[in-house]
């Protein structure tokens, strides 16, 4: 699962996958914005079909997180 999101993070943010780590912070450490944000959730979403709620969505920091949400609720 890490893989997979490293891989469409490395794709949105021009950042070489080899710099992802689980601990990496999208805004501190991979140079996002919230636009990056919202278009990498949508593609999980799309991809997992699933979908993200606002709450939940604001509560993710790290790429970790996204992958333990996954995790706990791709079908």
């Amino acid at each position: 699962m890490f893989e997979r999101v490293a891989k469409l993070l490395s794709e949105q943010l021009n950042v070489d996958v080899k710099d992802i780590k689980r601990e990496s912070r999208f805004f501190e450490d991979l140079g996002a914005d919230s636009f990056n944000i919202m278009a990498m959730i949508v593609d999980l979403e799309h991809e997992f079909n699933l979908i993200v709620s606002d709450d939940v969505l604001t509560s993710m920091k790290t790429v970790g997180d996204i992958v333990d949400f996954l995790e706990e609720n791709a079908k």
